[in-house]
């Protein structure tokens, strides 16, 4: 493949030539050979393809068929009544309804009793923002066996009876639904082209404790290409990796970290965690720490400590990172994968739920950067916004009242998303040798910072193959 009259940030006009999924050229006035796809980029920009490094596929996938209950969509109960009254007008008569993204400052805490006030007839679940609550109403209840459940992430009032708020019990739920719902799993393949038309090349599945069958499935989807994208996927372990069943793809899965959830309320105690690190480094893998508050940041550095760190050790999120932490981050060299989206599609309820005292550590990007820590960045979705130009342009503004200093360039921005998913903090470059996973785009990289919709890729390449081309 030959990608002509292209821009990089080095250089104008520039052809690049792609062989055997690798970047074998670069230079100006290249020739189409034989039989060689011929690109015209007519003065387009080339970089690499996006990764983005923390998301949750099957998830984001099955949004496809639900309905979003949180804002923007819903600011009130009459509006969450609303969306789940119509939908369930509009499907067949049992099958579930399958809602996400809720946020309390909708209608408040919800339990089966508010959720029966508005569907009674068919099961309903309803997925909170932060993707660690499940909110069933009675019908859903009794379909999945919630009030026999003696599982801890059960949720039960003061007379011990199930309110139907499920805590970190997704696979649970995803097995009963299996047994009790007839459904298909979701379809990988809108996702992944929608994704591929936005220049991402990778991703890095961030969901925890997948089970070898879940893994094996997400491999088969990359290795048939119902996913067209690299994908990562953080395991535990004991999962092996999946055969590739269509050897010669340039197209890869790879498993990554184990993800380790922390959650306020159940924290292990540090010597838990810190032999659960120890038995993880043990097999060969570093972690990936799910740290949202200053405590579980604070708990995982402390058990890091006394395990030791191994290069790919990582916190994932880093919500709040308090500047008497920076020194510890930089010399440990651990990763920390963010999300610039948040801070701005959440803006309203962080100003609300957040201490004043930890505003200044909330999301930090830029200070981050400016003190040496290493630092990528996903979407986090569905939970966030899946396209990777709103994290980007949300990282180089100026807004809610957030420090100045967070914000980065444009080029910087793009950089959070243009490692590797071995090494996400180092960008990759265009340049002969690298693997050629490609975005042209059209527009200068400043116009993400006015408007990311007004970025339009022209044509996404994974390992040397096409699989976007507008």
């Amino acid at each position: 493949m030959l990608i002509r009259n292209a821009r990089t940030l080095e250089r104008a006009f520039v052809d690049v030539r792609c062989d055997d999924g690798l970047i074998s050229e670069i230079g100006s006035h290249l020739r189409p050979r034989a039989g060689e796809r011929d690109i015209d980029a007519s003065g387009c920009w080339v970089m690499p393809g996006l990764h983005d490094h923390h998301l949750h596929l099957r998830s984001l996938a099955a949004t496809a068929g639900s309905i979003r209950v949180g804002p923007p969509d819903a600011h009130s109960e009459d509006d969450l009544r609303a969306l789940l009254q119509t939908a369930d007008l509009a499907a067949p008569p049992g099958e579930w309804l399958r809602a996400y993204g809720y946020h309390e400052s909708v209608a408040g805490p919800l339990t089966r009793g508010v959720l029966d006030t508005t569907v009674t007839d068919r099961p309903v679940r309803v997925q909170h923002r932060s993707g660690a609550l499940w909110m069933l109403n009675s019908a859903a209840c009794r379909e999945v066996g919630v009030d026999t459940c003696t599982l801890p992430g059960v949720e039960r009032d003061t007379a011990g009876d199930a309110t139907g708020r499920l805590w970190r019990m997704d696979s649970w739920l995803g097995d009963r639904l299996g047994d009790t719902a007839p459904s298909s799993p979701p379809d990988l393949a809108p996702m992944s082209r929608r994704a591929a038309a936005r220049g991402v090349t990778g991703f890095t599945e961030a969901t925890p404790d997948l089970s070898q069958s879940s893994v094996d499935a997400l491999a088969a989807a990359v290795h048939d290409g119902e996913i067209v994208q690299r994908v990562h996927c953080m395991s535990t372990p004991d999962i092996r990796t999946p055969a590739d069943r269509t050897p010669g793809r340039r197209t890869s899965f790879t498993l990554g970290p184990t993800k380790i959830l922390l959650d306020d309320h159940r924290l292990p105690t540090l010597p838990e965690l810190t032999e659960a690190i120890s038995e993880i480094h043990r097999s060969g893998k570093p972690v990936a720490v799910h740290c949202v508050t200053r405590l579980q940041l604070i708990v995982t550095m402390t058990a890091l400590d006394d395990a030791g760190v191994v290069p790919g050790d990582r916190i994932e999120h880093g919500a709040i990172i308090p500047a008497e932490c920076f020194g510890w981050l930089r010399d440990h060299r651990i990763l920390v994968i963010t999300q610039p989206n948040f801070p701005f599609e959440r803006a309203e309820q962080y100003r609300v739920e957040v201490d004043a005292g930890e505003q200044a550590d909330l999301w930090r990007l830029g200070s981050l950067l400016a003190a040496g820590i290493h630092v990528a960045a996903g979407t986090d979705a569905p939970f966030g916004d899946s396209d990777p130009w709103t994290a980007i342009h949300a990282a180089t503004i100026d807004h809610s009242g957030r420090d100045p200093l967070e914000t980065v360039s444009p080029a910087t921005a793009l950089g959070l998303f243009w490692g590797t998913p071995e090494q996400p903090t180092v960008p990759r470059a265009i340049e002969p040798g690298a693997v050629a996973d490609l975005a042209v785009v059209r527009g200068a990289p400043e116009d993400v910072r006015r408007d990311p919709t007004s970025v339009q890729v022209v044509a996404t390449v994974v390992g040397g193959v096409p699989v976007h081309l507008s």
